[in-house]
């Protein structure tokens, strides 16, 4: 069988009403004290702030003044160009391209021509004449060359050693001059086999052409009456 429990909600103990001011006064007293305590670190922080504001504006103040600012700009300037000075390198100078006249080889031509028939052997079809013949149109051809140039132009080595012998060539070495061939490795200084002393011309004796002189024409046509 069951059982209906009542409860009469208006009822209060006296005893417990007792108990509840009590814990009112100590929440109260703990509520005040904590109320100082931050109105306490509130004033604290007040007073620090303004301690460090007043350290720190004079050393602001110095810092952004004027004319110390303007003088250290001016001298890091002149810093920044003696740098771009001495970092700029130098400008090289535009290369000069000399344009050759034809004149001098023509006229060159037509000496070899002249002492030796240079064209005529060089445009000859050899293949039809013996070793022999060739051998002596070529000792004809050798003389009058060797006379146009010695005549005109004066050779001498670049290089005075005999050829075969050891030489050593030091860094910096003209490179006009001497040409490198073989294995080559590494940097100068070079030593090797002389196999070729070069020639160079020292002196040169051509003739000066007349107003007019059609240089194009190594030799003229023959006709005879």
């Amino acid at each position: 069988m069951n059982t209906i429990y009542s409860i009469d909600l208006s009822l209060h103990p006296t005893t417990f009403d007792l108990w509840h001011v009590c814990l009112a006064g100590t929440v109260l007293v703990l509520a005040l004290t904590l109320i100082i305590l931050l109105l306490a670190m509130v004033v604290r922080m007040a007073r620090c702030k303004r301690k460090s504001v007043e350290t720190v504006t004079p050393l602001l103040t110095s810092a952004v003044a004027p004319e110390p600012v303007i003088k250290i700009v001016e001298k890091i300037v002149e810093k920044i160009v003696e740098v771009e000075k001495i970092v700029q390198a130098p400008i090289p100078e535009p290369v000069i391209l000399k344009e050759s006249t034809p004149d001098a080889a023509l006229q060159l031509l037509g000496l070899l021509q002249k002492e030796a028939r240079f064209i005529d052997f060089i445009k000859e079809d050899i293949t039809s004449f013996s070793d022999e013949d060739i051998g002596v149109a070529a000792r004809v051809v050798h003389e009058g060359c060797n006379k146009a140039i010695n005549e005109h132009f004066t050779l001498t080595p670049v290089r005075t050693e005999q050829e075969g012998s050891k030489v050593t060539l030091p860094s910096g070495f003209d490179a006009s001059l001497v040409r490198l061939i073989g294995n080559i490795v590494g940097s100068a200084p070079f030593t090797g086999i002389l196999v070729h002393k070069g020639w160079q011309i020292t002196d040169i004796r051509l003739a000066k052409l007349t107003q007019g002189h059609n240089a194009k024409i190594l030799a003229s046509a023959e006709v005879e009456l």
